[in-house]
């Protein structure tokens, strides 16, 4: 036999009355088994662990000679610089790709390989898969799944008035399908041409100074835990967004600062924010502290140990909104744009306010090494809405002069 496989002797080799490997001269274990009906396959034989193991990589001649070659390499440098079983790892390939056909198997698959690895608001994706598309597509073939199916369990999540909600589990959608288009598991998603159910306004809403009152002393009679009464408290008083408040932990308050620090991981931007705490806002802190329980977090959950969920606070409004009769609809993150509108009108520059605000910023110059931050300005501009706040609440007369150069 010549010192490597050719096609010629592969092609002509021929059955015995049992199965035998057909070694490659110092191929590294690459092999070809023949059966006795004539069938051969290229395998790889290799030990793991001391235990002989055999890998199937194809059969012949649906895979030829040189692609037989290249899976063997492939097989070999997993076994060789990553440490792992080659038989082993394509089997759980293969179980993946079987779980995978469903739609279970497939909401799975997206959130462990794209949204956990990608996506802050990974666990907003679980939710909404969790709660529609699992329990009535979860044991449905994915590529069986059709623009129909789709439109009418669209219809229903809106028919029970939840129409914002049906947009979002359609982008939610979207992108799982499209997440299965690129793993191979599917040639085309049945989300394509469908529009979102509901058309969306851009957002202006904020609460006016009277309105501002009515909700700071509604959430005292609001059915809902006080720790989301107290979050939202501080989401005014800090102008930050819903996700950094209610994920908030003691480690990131500096009392002798009177700093917040947003880590990176938290921040929408991926830059770590300083947020200056007003008199208001340790005041607020102060009543946390009290209800904590010792929790890590300012905000705890009182189903586990984790912070509470923005859907959890989202629901809370949208069930107390009864309470505030005298207030036109509102949701949570109009707060924040209510805490901002305020300070425009105060006269913070807005050059201030988008860094109160932490907006992101373009450049390499802004991003990576201004290192200043606006500490002083921000400070001032937090410690002034602090005060305009207090003066709402207290229904004191409020100084229209007070103005900052900021």
């Amino acid at each position: 036999m010549s010192r490597i496989f050719t096609d010629k002797q592969i092609k002509n080799e021929k059955p015995k009355d049992y199965i035998y490997d057909l070694r490659e001269p110092n191929g590294n274990g690459f092999a070809l088994r023949v059966f006795p009906s004539g069938e051969k396959s290229w395998v790889f034989i290799y030990t793991f662990h001391g235990r002989k193991r055999r890998l199937t990589l194809g059969k012949y001649p649906t895979m030829s000679l040189k692609q037989a070659k290249i899976e063997h390499r492939k097989a070999l440098r997993m076994l060789q610089n990553d440490k792992k079983d080659p038989a082993l790892e394509k089997q759980k390939e293969k179980t993946e790709m079987r779980d995978s056909s469903t739609v279970e198997g497939l909401i799975e698959e997206y959130l462990e390989k794209h949204a956990k690895p990608n996506k802050r608001s990974w666990k907003e994706d679980q939710r909404m898969l969790y709660k529609d598309i699992r329990p009535s597509w979860g044991k449905l073939k994915a590529k069986d799944i059709t623009r129909r199916d789709v439109i009418q369990l669209l219809d229903k999540i809106k028919e029970r008035g939840s129409s914002i909600v049906a947009n979002r589990t359609l982008a939610c959608m979207r992108k799982m399908f499209n997440f299965a288009i690129k793993r191979a598991l599917l040639d085309s998603s049945p989300c394509v041409m469908i529009e979102a159910p509901t058309k969306e306004n851009r957002r202006d809403r904020y609460l006016s100074t009277e309105e501002i009152k009515v909700f700071w002393y509604g959430l005292d009679d609001a059915p809902m835990s006080l720790s989301i009464k107290l979050a939202l408290k501080f989401l005014l008083a800090t102008a930050q967004r819903k996700s950094e408040v209610i994920s908030a932990e003691w480690s990131e308050i500096d009392f002798t600062t009177s700093v917040w620090t947003i880590p990176a991981s938290k921040a929408k931007n991926g830059f770590a924010h300083r947020v200056p705490l007003s008199k208001l806002a340790l005041e607020l802190l102060a009543e946390i502290k009290k209800i904590n329980g010792g929790s890590r977090w300012l905000f705890p959950s009182e189903r586990n140990n984790a912070h509470i969920r923005g859907h959890s606070v989202d629901h809370a409004l949208r069930r107390s909104l009864q309470v505030f009769s005298d207030i036109k609809s509102f949701c949570v993150h109009d707060c924040r744009r209510t805490a901002a509108t305020h300070m425009a009108s105060l006269r913070i520059s807005g050059e201030t306010l988008s860094r109160v605000l932490n907006h992101a910023k373009k450049g390499v110059t802004e991003q990576h090494y201004i290192k200043h931050g606006y500490d002083d300005e921000k400070r001032n501009a937090l410690e002034l809405w602090g005060r305009n706040l207090k003066e709402i609440i207290a229904n004191e007369q409020i100084n229209n002069v007070i103005s900052l150069s900021a």
